[in-house]
């Protein structure tokens, strides 16, 4: 598809939000609304990919399947994320392993890596061309100068997680990405990008292949979890279902209250930029996603010469376009060799995430499961979570029990969005200011290391001008000094000390 107009005019579209993945979205099912009780096996609500994954693999193991999806196919955060696919999850690993303990922690780690491995052999095995699959890694990247901790963080995720990745000097990133903010990072060579909306519809046809039924604009409006035969109601019609998956995350609304209050709801905000040119190359030569921090973080990647730019994490949906003008002063303040970038499209993305930061996966009530909260982990965790609750369903795993260190935590209500933002507000406050103490330190280095350079320079010309004597040098003017003396402009000296 032409991508040069990124207003979407064809009724593809109808529904989705107007983004760069809808402008450049491929053909998918358009599903009528369920009009008719259904009973089936299994009921899954919510058709994001976690509930797109948990169907399919459902169907594939020989049950009849329904998917209930309140709006489009991915219409929410699943196809307007920018497409990262990683494995481990929003966490920090280390806090896994205090938690859940080291060799849990490891089984966590793998299957956050099956994932990964379930969605790059989807789309190799089902030719899905559409979902845009691009290799190069992923890089995340710090804005504070601290060598030791990203080495010491890099041993650490190879030696207790087997995890593929290296520790990236300074230099090596700003040959990659030439700005100034940025110091050392870790490569994760095996992570990848998609085009999330095109996988998600391209999941869709393969689940429908399977023998999934999916109802699109059919709200679950109640549902009835006592029993061996759940009940579902929607607008105009209900399903029984032996076993149901909750995979709405915070869009379940009020059809299960207990999990939904275990989710504190945040809102992303992304921007596409015009095409960019042979000037991107001036700003950002890797073709793999980018993250630049914790709390106070950009995450982004290019697509074509376009660049995709995520941020602005808030706790309450603000307007898109005016926080897209802040994510652009972003990427002018990151990458001042671009210009004023002229962005085509802004939109914004909900999602959940719990106190814990890990995801939600199990079995709440006898019947009902879920699979939920993937905010911030990339989309390896819905790939994992929906095989392991298909597992657990058909076959009885209980693979899904590594997670009960993990378990339903009230997310505080009102009062919890404002700790996370103040939380957020906080750390990311403290993040900031040592990025900008990081880069005055290098700053000062610079003006030091410039200083001591012109007075080698100077004292280099005084010896070269004055007669000989016979005398020796002063102490610490030498052979030893030469190669700082030769960086300073200085004819470098030969081993008999005569310059050249």
């Amino acid at each position: 598809m032409d991508t040069a107009d990124l207003t979407q005019t064809d009724d593809a579209g109808a529904g989705y939000a107007a983004t760069y993945f809808t402008a450049t979205m491929a053909a998918g099912p358009r599903c009528a609304p369920l009009q008719f009780d259904l009973d089936v096996d299994v009921c899954v609500v919510g058709a994001g990919l976690a509930g797109l994954t948990a169907a399919r693999e459902i169907a594939r193991r020989g049950r009849s399947v329904a998917v209930l999806e309140g709006g489009r196919i991915a219409g929410g955060a699943s196809g307007r994320n920018i497409g990262l696919v990683m494995p481990g999850f929003a966490q920090d690993p280390r806090r896994i392993v205090a938690r859940a303990g080291l060799e849990r922690a490891r089984v966590l780690w793998r299957l956050s890596e099956a994932g990964v491995d379930y969605i790059r052999d989807t789309i190799a095995e089902a030719g899905l061309a559409d979902a845009a699959l691009s290799g190069g890694g992923f890089l995340s990247v710090s804005k504070i100068d601290d060598a030791q901790t990203v080495e010491r963080t890099a041993h650490f995720l190879r030696t207790t997680f087997g995890v593929d990745c290296e520790a990236w000097p300074t230099e090596r990133v700003r040959a990659h990405l030439k700005s100034s903010h940025y110091f050392q990072a870790i490569h994760f060579r095996d992570a990848f990008h998609i085009h999330p909306l095109n996988y998600a519809l391209g999941l869709a046809r393969l689940a429908e292949e399977a023998g999934v039924r999916i109802f699109e604009n059919t709200p679950a409006l109640a549902m009835d979890p006592v029993g061996v035969r759940k009940r579902i109601q929607t607008p105009h019609a209900r399903v029984r279902a032996g076993a149901v998956v909750l995979a709405g995350g915070v869009h379940l609304g009020g059809l299960m209250p207990a999990l939904s209050q275990t989710l504190v709801p945040a809102t992303r905000y992304v921007v596409a930029t015009a095409p960019l040119g042979a000037q991107v190359a001036d700003a950002i030569d890797f073709a793999g996603g980018i993250g630049d921090g914790v709390f106070a973080d950009s995450h982004y990647r290019l697509a074509g010469d376009r660049l995709i730019w995520s941020g602005g994490l808030t706790v309450r949906e603000a307007n898109a376009r005016r926080v897209g003008r802040r994510l652009r002063r972003d990427i002018g303040r990151i990458f001042p060799q671009l210009g004023k970038v002229e962005i085509e499209s802004a939109w914004a993305g909900t999602f959940g995430y719990a106190v814990h930061r890990m995801p939600q996966v199990g079995e709440m009530v006898p019947g009902v499961w879920i699979a939920s909260g993937f905010g911030q982990h990339g989309l390896n965790t819905t790939a994992m979570a929906g095989n392991i609750l298909a597992r657990a369903i058909v076959e009885g795993s209980r693979t899904w029990l590594a997670f009960e260190p993990f378990e339903l935590i009230w997310a505080g209500g009102s009062a919890g969005r404002l700790v996370a933002r103040l939380q957020n507000l906080l750390l990311g406050g403290q993040e900031r200011m040592a990025a900008r103490l990081s880069r005055r330190r290098e700053r000062v280095k610079s003006r030091y290391d410039m200083e001591d350079a012109q007075r080698a320079q100077r004292l280099w010309a005084q010896i070269a001008t004055e007669p000989s004597t016979g005398e020796p040098l002063p102490a610490g003017v030498g052979a030893a000094s030469a190669p700082a003396a030769a960086e300073a402009g200085a004819p470098p000296m030969q081993p008999g000390g005569t310059a050249a």
